[in-house]
């Protein structure tokens, strides 16, 4: 069976749901940089986005329950909320970590796509069900619950470092 997924802000307790915007829920389905669902969610976590700098989860509805819950996060939430601002950011921002990626370096799967590093990296249940990421990857979900935000610059963030956001399945 596939795996669904909702990005889910865990601070302002909202998702979106990746059909609204014609994407599928399976997290390869919309993980991939330019698509719009992916830009809609990169936009609520730009400067004037209601996501701006709060803590992210791509949530599974195959991940473990949540602690002192009889459920998971994917089962718990929340509010849908159904942005549609769809412009281009550059970098993605872990301020929890400090460090950053530069979506312009990111090299093309074999499938000539790009995958969106933002999914995969906040995800929790990856693994557990068909459409999630097959590629082998210490990262996947080393950023999920940290705060993040969008930007189309990093001069104020000179303390950060750089990393790679390149996923190849």
């Amino acid at each position: 069976m596939g795996q669904y997924y909702k990005p889910i802000s865990l601070d302002k307790k909202e998702y979106v749901y990746s059909h609204a915007y014609n994407n599928g829920l399976k997290l390869m389905e919309h993980s991939y940089i330019g698509n719009s669902f992916m830009k809609v969610i990169e936009n609520l976590l730009a400067k004037n986005g209601r996501w701006y700098k709060t803590r992210l989860v791509w949530a599974g509805d195959y991940a473990d329950n949540e602690k002192g819950f009889d459920t998971n996060l994917y089962n718990l939430v929340m509010k849908e909320i159904r942005p549609t601002k769809k412009e281009y950011y550059r970098y993605i921002v872990n301020h929890s970590k400090k460090i950053y990626i530069d979506k312009r370096g990111i090299r093309k799967s074999v499938n000539g796509w790009k995958i969106h590093p933002l999914s995969l990296l906040t995800t929790e249940g990856n693994g557990r069900g068909g459409g999630d990421f097959r590629g082998e990857d210490d990262r996947i979900g080393t950023w999920a619950r940290d705060v993040i935000s969008m930007e189309n610059s990093v001069e104020s963030y000179k303390d950060y470092a750089e990393v790679d956001g390149t996923f190849i399945e």
